[in-house]
């Protein structure tokens, strides 16, 4: 048999094992293949050979067979008064020979070793954590074999059952399909120990070791009638010594008192220990010895499984059961009587075990075992099958603590059923058994519950106890979240990166890491979290949990570890938002379901998904495990479809409150919008929506008319005065103004529907606060519009390339002091403005610190472009100025032409047409890369070769690199210079070979005599890159323009997002002007202290009440679309394949009911024609005697009559 524990890391070795375990042994010096008594009591039939206890005489020792007054008094040997007890002399490691990869621990203990001890070896030295649940299996040992349907149920059911509870027990063959066929994680949760006999052990001198053999190495061997070699499938073993030989069933008095004592242990989440580890015996067919062992452990109210038609000792209580329960439902009355009962279990015993002797022990103990029988469940695989195997463990132990349970006025009593059911996450049972409406559940009955299904990630229980009276109000603190984060699986990445963050800390603080993250051990801190959230979101949002813990973001690290040092009196006060933490929690995890959950109950529901998309996708760039980053990369994407199906509900039901949820500050999210972190997380899906597309079309155009034309802007930037006439077209603003309408925040409604309509005016954020001047109102609508900005810098821009060309190709002066010129000035001072400019976008960005907005302005590479640019104009300004650099600084200057012309690309990426085409090109670019790594290595592999063959010395640099490198590139092109590498259409020159003249600069001579293999490689070249090279480029450019076209409009129009934000965020002048409004801005935001109106346009801040109602709205439409694609899913073929195997699952299982009670009604139909006819001879015997003279005639068959 087996006990199936949750496995951890392996224990050290301890030599502690000699001290706390000892084995049966002689007073005298004993051999170790018979640890027997100290007197020698000889076996009837061994002629004196054999003691009682199976050893030989010769393994006794001299005082143990020399007491023969002794040996004819004790005529039964017995274990107790036979045996000494000595400190164990095995225990270890055990390695199977030829199995090396694995070491199991061992020890040889004696059969009244007390279990505390044994329960701590298991937990303390072997370091295997406290089991969620304990399955004992007995019988299906020795010789015989095991039949096939019960080796399915072993091998399917029961390792089904380890993967749903994460603990579970199998016999040697199901461990052996469980190591092949499930995943390493189970691997890692399930393990077995065996229990076995000491004296049954084959090759058991092998692991005698009195110091300890790490490991011993063990040679398995086929099995004999009275020993059986170790299997190597356990991974631990508990060998029990009552000091016999060849003996079976040394162990099960000890079996059952550690299970016992285990099933009075507790545990449970964060060390509560509000759960008792559950306990099963499995009975798997069994001889009459294993009728003992059943006994024994019922009356210890342990319950059991017992698998009908597995054989013996199984069937046979099966028959009692089945059999002798139907006759008491029969009779009169509940209970037969006692000698009816044993008659009725004797027969059933002589039919089962007709050969042996101990017919009246063996009936007394199937009786004690029938009065324990509510402990007992029945399987029948025939039936059932090994898919039910589950659920009839959970149902077994579900019976027994019913049994067990005494009060039933309150839930209390069926609290211990719901943490089974939750272990055994079967939340169909507990919908059915415990929550349907007969049981009223309190808080406190659910609490302890919830951390089992929150840490263990079975969200359908998660829900069952918030519709059932669980307030995660109430529930979820600053403590328990620090509980769960503490929680997390040591192979995750969030555990690593806090672990990571908790060294860095302690090290910062000259204190030594001492601890880990884990469950037992508390070191996940609200600060922690914090960190990895700032570390994954970025400066999108303010920093989560800094409110709680009292922290600033500037605050030093010394009063940061002070604070935390103290006793946190944070940690008992309730989460602000409880759902929004646990939808964090289940993302950073990576839990499917349990996040989705979250998502559906947190509010504010696209820029949660946002959220959600932008954490998995950032801890996918840092996950290195491929599975894992694939399943991130695939829960984002759908996060992001949630938030686009959610956005287009509501763009369908109220385009402005759309636009107001776009921009809308949250609270929640650290005061982020939709559209900053649908920016930072990538969501180009999310922005090719119309709603998205019409909120920044909206903003690109300001006041203007979308319909006005481009050289309507461009005359009015020559002549300004064109802004007041007709020329442009402006919107017409709405003057609803909260004065005017005092009642339009109380505009609440419902509509027939249901749906929530919310009367909120975003255009009152926009508008001026106060009444302008006309002029001065018109200035601003013109100005202030980002296409005006735009247009501006493109034509400014085309101004800037015009005079920079114009002073490159013909108004470039000498040196100082005769220049540079006016033009040259000119051109100074206008790069000037634009370095302003860039100085600008760092320091007035909307990052937090200097170091997040230069980090956020290197990121794009347009930027990076304008620095390029800059450092480049830069080095050739101060290289002109002197004329030792003159030339120098010129031809730097050409080149930081090319530089800002090749910036026009990012100006017309705005376009719809050009837009797509310029993102194809950049994605080629990064295709040229590749091409040009394989092309300079075969270049190179050529050119060396052939510049080799040719010219044996040429030490001149200048000449080799245009040989080797620059020549075979003209090649591919076809600029072959056939005179130089064909020997016979060589031209007649002057060179040499005398290495002093070519080292003075001669014309080296070119060798003739390997010109064949010129002329091979050559054309190898030219077929390698004309053909293979060049095709493989035009097949990665085909590839790319096909991918990205396909989604053209998607990335287009993501990156009109960022060209229109950084235009609404520019000063209205264009360069050299904007210097102007540099000095505006200076004096208006840091002199005045006024802050900016136009940001509101991106960055909306609304009251509470305002936030409410449009939070309200926005839930209405998510569970509006939430409730159409349940009903979907439904309607899906999937899914009605699903309930139509459920069906038909059920009624096989009716039919298979139908089929056993029609064979029942057989056998009574057969009974009650037996009695019929013997009724009726006994009737003809006595009309046909003159025993009794009938008074009147025997009565006639009514019924027949009546059918008749």
């Amino acid at each position: 048999g087996t006990t199936l524990l949750k496995i951890g890391n392996r224990g050290g070795k301890s030599p502690a094992f000699r001290s706390y375990f000892t084995f049966r042994a002689c007073w005298n010096r004993v051999t170790p293949s018979c640890p027997c008594t100290c007197c020698f009591v000889r076996l009837a039939l061994s002629s004196g050979a054999l003691c009682q206890c199976g050893g030989k005489r010769e393994a006794h020792g001299s005082m143990a067979t020399g007491d023969n007054f002794g040996a004819a008094i004790m005529t039964q040997w017995d274990s107790a008064h036979h045996t000494s007890e000595e400190p164990t002399d095995a225990f270890g490691e055990l390695e199977f020979a030829g199995e090396g990869w694995r070491h199991s621990p061992f020890v040889r203990l004696s059969s009244e070793s007390p279990p505390r001890a044994v329960y701590e070896l298991l937990t303390d030295h072997w370091a295997i954590s406290p089991p969620n649940l304990v399955v004992s299996v007995v019988g299906g040992e020795g010789q015989e074999k095991v039949k096939s349907w019960v080796r399915d149920v072993l091998r399917q059911g029961l390792v089904r059952a380890a993967q749903s509870t994460g603990e579970s027990v199998c016999i040697g063959e199901a461990v052996r399909d469980h190591a092949t066929a499930a995943s390493s994680i189970f691997q890692n949760k399930v393990v077995t120990v065996g229990v076995a006999p000491w004296g049954m052990v084959l090759n058991r001198h092998q692991l005698v070791n009195p110091q300890g053999s790490f490991p011993a190495r063990y040679h398995a061997q086929h099995s004999s009638p009275d020993f059986c070699s170790l299997d190597k499938n356990y991974q631990a073993f508990l060998l029990v010594d009552d000091g016999t030989v060849g003996h079976r069933g040394g162990e099960t008095a000890f079996r059952v008192r550690l299970e016992e004592y285990i099933s009075n242990q507790r545990t449970g989440m964060w060390d509560c220990g509000n759960i008792e580890i559950p306990v099963l015996c499995m009975l798997v067919s069994g001889d009459c010895c294993t009728l003992k062992r059943v006994d024994m452990s019922l009356r210890k109210n342990t319950p059991w499984l017992v698998l009908a038609g597995s054989g013996l000792a199984a069937d046979l209580i099966c028959d009692v059961l089945d059999n002798l329960s139907d006759e008491t439902t029969e009779g009169d009355s509940a209970e037969v009587s006692s000698a009816e009962l044993r008659e009725g279990v004797k027969d059933r015993v002589r039919r089962h075990f007709p050969s042996d002797a101990k017919l009246e022990k063996l009936v007394d103990r199937v009786i004690s075992i029938y009065q324990n029988r509510d402990l007992i469940t029945v399987f029948n695989g025939e039936q059932e099958g090994a898919d039910d195997f589950d659920t009839v463990l959970l149902r077994a132990l579900v019976k027994a603590s019913r049994r067990l349970s005494s009060d039933a006025s309150d839930a209390t009593e069926y609290i211990e059923e719901l943490k089974l059911a939750v272990a055994w996450n079967k939340v169909d049972f507990a919908k059915s058994e415990l929550f349907s409406g007969d049981i009223q559940w309190h808080y406190s009955d659910l609490e302890d519950c919830m951390a089992d299904a929150l840490v263990n990630d079975k969200p359908q229980f998660v829900r069952l106890f918030v519709e059932n009276g669980l307030n995660i109000l109430d529930y979820l603190n600053y403590g328990r979240l620090e509980k769960l984060y503490g929680s997390l699986s040591q192979n995750t990445l969030v555990y690593s990166l806090m672990q990571q963050w908790l060294e860095e800390r302690h090290v910062g603080d000259g204190v030594p890491t001492q601890g880990s993250l884990d469950g037992s051990s508390r070191f996940a801190d609200a600060l922690q979290v914090s960190q990895l959230l700032l570390a994954v979101l970025g400066d999108v949002c303010q920093p989560f949990y800094y409110t709680p813990l009292g922290l600033q973001r500037n605050m030093s690290a010394r009063k940061v570890q002070k604070l935390l040092r103290s006793d946190c009196p944070y940690r008992n006060v309730l989460c602000d938002y409880p759902w929004a933490s646990l939808f964090i929690w289940a993302t950073l995890q990576n839990r499917r379901d349990m996040a989705i959950y979250f998502w559906e109950m947190a509010g504010e529901s696209v820029l949660g998904a946002l959220t959600a998309c932008k954490i998995l996708r950032e801890l996918s760039k840092l996950e290195t495990e491929t599975e894992t980053k694939l399943s991130m990369k695939e829960l984002a994407q759908t996060f992001e479809n949630l938030a686009h199906d959610v956005f287009s509900d509501c763009y369908k039901s109220d385009e402005a409150l759309t636009f107001t949820l776009l921009v809308k500050k949250s609270k929640v999210w650290g005061g982020a919008t939709c559209l900053q972190m649908a920016t930072a997380a990538d969501a180009r899906l999310f922005f090719s929506h119309d709603g998205v597309q019409a909120l920044l079309s909206q903003i690109w155009w300001g006041d203007i008319k979308r319909t006005t034309e481009v050289w309507k802007f461009i005359l009015s930037f020559f002549f300004p005065p064109l802004i007041y006439s007709s020329l442009l077209c402006f919107r017409e603003q709405e003057k609803v103004t909260d004065d005017q309408n005092p009642d339009a925040e109380q505009n609440h409604s419902v509509d027939k529907e249901g749906s929530v309509a919310v009367s909120l005016d975003p255009m009152r954020y926009t508008s001026a606060t106060k009444k302008r001047p006309f002029l001065l109102h018109r200035w601003r609508q013109f100005w202030f519009a980002p296409v005006t900005s735009f247009l501006g810098n493109v034509l400014m821009y085309f101004l800037f390339l015009f005079l920079f060309a114009y002073v490159l190709l013909i108004d470039f002066s000498p040196p100082p002091p005769h220049g540079p010129s006016v033009a040259e000035l000119v051109l100074y001072f206008w790069v000037f403005t634009l370095v302003c400019e860039e100085i600008r976008q760092i320091f007035l960005g909307d990052s937090t610190n200097l170091f997040q907005g230069l980090k956020k302005y290197i990121q794009d590479i347009w930027n990076k472009c304008d620095l390029t640019a800059i450092l480049l104009f830069t080095l050739a300004v101060i290289c002109r100025m002197f004329p030792g650099t003159y030339d120098f600084g010129r031809s730097v200057f050409c080149i930081d032409y090319m530089v800002f012309t090749l910036r026009l690309i990012h100006i017309f990426a705005v376009n719809k047409q050009l837009g797509p085409k310029i993102i194809i090109v950049g994605k080629m670019v990064k295709d040229v890369f590749f091409f040009l790594f394989f092309l300079g290595v075969w270049l190179m592999a050529y050119g060396v070769a052939n510049q080799a063959l040719i010219y044996s010395y040429d030490p001149r640099p200048n000449w080799i690199f245009r040989r080797v490198f620059y020549r075979p590139y003209l090649q591919i092109y076809g600029q072959i210079a056939v005179h130089e590498i064909d020997a016979d259409k060589r031209e007649e020159k002057e060179c040499t070979d005398n290495t002093t003249l070519i080292w003075q600069g001669a014309e080296p001579c070119p060798k003739t005599d390997a010109n064949w293999l010129v002329v091979i490689l050559l054309s190898i070249y030219l077929l390698v890159t004309n053909i293979l090279l060049v095709n493989l480029l035009i097949a990665m450019f085909s590839y790319t323009f096909n991918k990205v076209q396909e989604h053209s409009d998607t990335y287009w129009k993501f990156q009109r997002y960022n060209l229109i934000a950084e235009y609404h965020s520019r000063p209205c002048l264009a360069p050299p002007f904007i210097i102007i409004s540099h000095l505006r801005l200076f004096i208006k935001r840091h002199i005045l202290r006024v802050s900016s109106k136009k940001i509101r346009h991106f960055v909306l801040e609304i009251s509470s009440k305002e936030e409410s109602r449009l939070n309200t709205w926005e839930a209405v439409l998510k569970e509006n679309l939430l409730s159409i694609q349940s009903k979907k899913k439904r309607d899906s073929d999937t899914e009605r394949l699903k309930r139509t195997s459920t069906k038909v699952d059920g009624v096989l299982k009716q039919m298979a009911e139908i089929r056993e009670h029609d064979r029942r009604l057989r056998l009574l139909e057969s009974e009650v024609e037996y009695c019929s006819s013997a009724l009726a001879w006994i009737v003809d015997s006595l009309s046909q005697s003159n025993l009794i003279k009938p008074a009147y005639p025997p009565p006639t068959r009514r019924g027949t009559r009546l059918l008749l």
